[in-house]
Parts: C-alpha cells; sequence; structure tokens
C-alpha cells in the first residue's frame, strides 16, 4: 500500500498561521453569531492558526481582550452584536492597546460601519458570507 511519502506534493508549503519562530499565531473570534465563529474556526485552525477564545458579543470580547492580552496576535469582530457592538467593542480595544490588530467581519451592505472601523484603527475587514481564501488572505496580511 502507498504511504503518503510516497507522493510527494508539488504544492507543499507551511501553514500560515505559524510564526518565524514556528508558534502558532493566537486569535480572539468575537461573533454573536456560533455558525460563523465556528466556521471561521475551522478555516484558520486549517493553517494552524490556533483559537485562543471566543465570544458572543462586543463586551465580552473586550473582556476577553483584556484577561489574555498580549497573547492574542489578532481579533476577528463581527461588526453587529447584541449588548456591545463591534464597533463600539473595536474602540475599547484600540484604547486598551493601541497596537492590537482587529479585522472587522461584516455582512454585505454594511460599507459605512467598515469604513468607521478601519477609520478607529481596525486593520482589515471580511465580508460574510465568509470566503476561505479572502479569509486567509486578510488575516496573513494583517499579520504579516
Amino acid at each position: 500500500m502507498k504511504t503518503k511519502q510516497d507522493f510527494p506534493s508539488i504544492n507543499e508549503r507551511p501553514p500560515e498561521g505559524l510564526k518565524e519562530d514556528g508558534s502558532c499565531y493566537k486569535i480572539l473570534v468575537v461573533d454573536d453569531s456560533m455558525f460563523v465563529a465556528k466556521q471561521l474556526g475551522q478555516i484558520l485552525t486549517s493553517e494552524g492558526y490556533e483559537i485562543v477564545a471566543t465570544a458572543v458579543d462586543g463586551k465580552d470580547g473586550v473582556d476577553k481582550y483584556k484577561e489574555l492580552c498580549p497573547h492574542v496576535d489578532l481579533v476577528t469582530m463581527d461588526i453587529t452584536m447584541p449588548k456591545m457592538d463591534g464597533i463600539t467593542a473595536l474602540e475599547q480595544i484600540m484604547a486598551f492597546d493601541k497596537n492590537a490588530k482587529v479585522v472587522m467581519v461584516s455582512a454585505l451592505g454594511k460599507e459605512e460601519l467598515v469604513k468607521k472601523s478601519l477609520m478607529l484603527g481596525a486593520k482589515s475587514y471580511i465580508v460574510k458570507p465568509l470566503d476561505r481564501k479572502k479569509v486567509l488572505e486578510r488575516i496573513a496580511k494583517v499579520l504579516n
């Protein structure tokens, strides 16, 4: 029986989620949709990123960021959530850590909110429904 070694991959490349030293980039996922949070988690962990925590709303996200800082390399932040929206949470995270890397996650048609979040310090944005290639592209670009 043939094994994986019998078929060297022509596309062999290191996973995007690893730093130069071989450790994983650590991601905090903030989204009120369990489905989206799980989907983001699967996309990112498949490339070697580590999901250090998930939060269900902006307030929870800010609290977890403060608790985990400096062990968070990037935050994915939904814009529309209960209790505290993503823009308010972004402002609070940026006030706490001006070097925070936050990528906004937005539904189509929220361009004004995305623009506002980019002006407040978000590094990029991802549009729902999630596209694996775009998610990985944007996250890698912000981290490198």
